[in-house]
């Protein structure tokens, strides 16, 4: 696959333009389907502003869904997920006896959803996406009889439909201020988090309702709890203080790989596909890769979004249980009051690492579906002048996500390693999950 890259300007012709000509029926399959509307939607993640990392991750797992349900509907193979997530209906039947195109069904699913998640994007969002649902379908549809597309875009209208109400009383489904809910009141005390930005918005924490949404495969957001953080202390003698020093020396002497691996998986909000989002691009360039075939790929990208989506609820749940001081404010308060940390500190508490947490969670659910020893090479950034890197497995990628923001100094190394154990509880639950008859 090649690299996502951001939207400019001529952003339809941009985006479009990548996925070379789809000159007819047969030129237009599936598989391709699914891959372009993956590709607009880690597009448009980087320009629609309320798209922080748990609303990506929200999004990502409905689009799976989708995915998953329009192309299981039609195959002998799959099992669908309804019965299985939380409040997951039955979705609609096909008629016994009539004809479907896979194509066009998975094409008009993906489109209204993507349409619907993205609904708050700007007109040149908008405009790119219109532009990729007319090319798509127009593609899909050449040579088919019009019962067939009618029949075939009603169903994929249906399916979107079913998923889309479902989605709607999760708890994610409306984001007010961008996130940051004026009317939060922060809890006094050093072991607690203030704001460290100086963004007005930002004198408020990232949605600290999230870790309460309904969750998808695992029971709630608390099924995975965590150890309490090391007991907070201001003596240098103390744990507390020795991991926040460790955070402060190993900023302070980083090597050149470690800046390079910090740099490359920081997945900034409106300046990446976010971290939920960097992972499905990891997918993706496997499944293009490989030549995954289309019921593979979208269990590995219904699985993945599902794993992201709940490692961000419950690594919310837990962030918000514990609310810990992000290293900087305590390094800033009792060893250097002048100290920057290489990456910004996002605008929440420190325990856990919410990049270790997902990246456990995706590690463990691609392991389970690819294996122990899968090597691969990430380039997910190198539009943005990030070298790939290469991995010899998913957990050597997860760990590396992991200890890249102790590089970065914004977290402390207990967050990161509990974050992981965290993700791979997560992960369990979503392997669970039966996909296959």
């Amino acid at each position: 696959m090649k690299p996502i890259r951001r939207l400019t300007a001529a952003i339809a012709v941009a985006v479009l333009a990548g996925f070379g000509p789809l000159a007819a029926h047969a030129a237009a399959p599936p598989e391709e389907v699914l891959t372009a509307w993956y590709k607009m939607a880690l597009s448009l993640t980087r320009h629609t502003a309320t798209y922080t990392p748990p609303v990506a991750s929200r999004a990502y797992a409905y689009l799976g869904v989708t995915a998953f349900e329009a192309v299981a509907s039609g195959s002998s193979r799959l099992q669908t997920l309804s019965g299985q997530l939380n409040g997951l209906t039955a979705g609609p039947q096909r008629e016994a006896g009539q004809t479907y195109d896979e194509a066009v069904v998975l094409d008009t699913a993906l489109a209204a959803t993507v349409h619907s998640l993205f609904e708050n994007t700007g007109p040149t969002g908008h405009r790119a996406m219109d532009a990729l649902e007319a090319k798509l379908h127009a593609e899909a549809a050449g040579g088919l009889a019009a019962d067939v597309v009618t029949r075939s875009e009603a169903y994929g209208q249906a399916i979107a439909a079913h998923i889309l109400d479902w989605s709607k009383g999760d708890g994610g489904a409306v984001v007010e201020n961008m996130g940051f809910p004026a009317e939060y009141a922060l809890t006094s005390g050093p072991a607690h988090w203030v704001p460290t930005s100086a963004i007005v918005q930002q004198q408020f924490p990232l949605l600290p309702g999230w870790g309460t949404n309904r969750t998808f495969a695992m029971p709630t957001g608390a099924t995975c709890p965590l150890p309490a953080p090391l007991d907070y202390s201001e003596d240098p003698a103390s744990e507390f203080y020795t991991q926040a020093l460790e955070t402060y020396e190993t900023k302070n002497n980083l090597s050149p790989e470690q800046r390079a691996i910090a740099r490359f998986w920081a997945d900034d909000a409106m300046l990446s596909v976010t971290p939920p989002g960097h992972w499905l691009s990891i997918g993706m360039q496997i499944i293009d890769r490989d030549r995954i075939g289309l019921e593979k790929s979208v269990d590995i990208l219904a699985r993945l979004g599902i794993a992201e989506a709940d490692a961000f609820i419950g690594c919310w749940n837990a962030k918000f249980v514990y609310d810990l001081v992000r290293p900087v404010t305590y390094i800033r308060r009792l060893i250097d009051p002048k100290w920057e940390s290489l990456l910004i500190t996002p605008p929440f508490p420190e325990y856990p690492s919410g990049h270790s947490t997902q990246s456990g969670a995706a590690a463990t659910v691609l392991t389970s579906l690819l294996g122990d020893d899968f090597a691969f090479d990430d380039a997910t950034d190198e539009a943005d002048g990030l070298k790939p890197r290469s991995f010899a497995s998913f957990w050597a990628a997860a760990n590396e996500a992991g200890i890249s923001r102790l590089y970065g100094g914004i977290h402390f190394r207990a967050a990161i390693e509990r974050g992981l154990d965290q993700g791979r509880c997560i992960g369990a639950y979503t392997i669970a999950l039966r996909t296959w008859r």
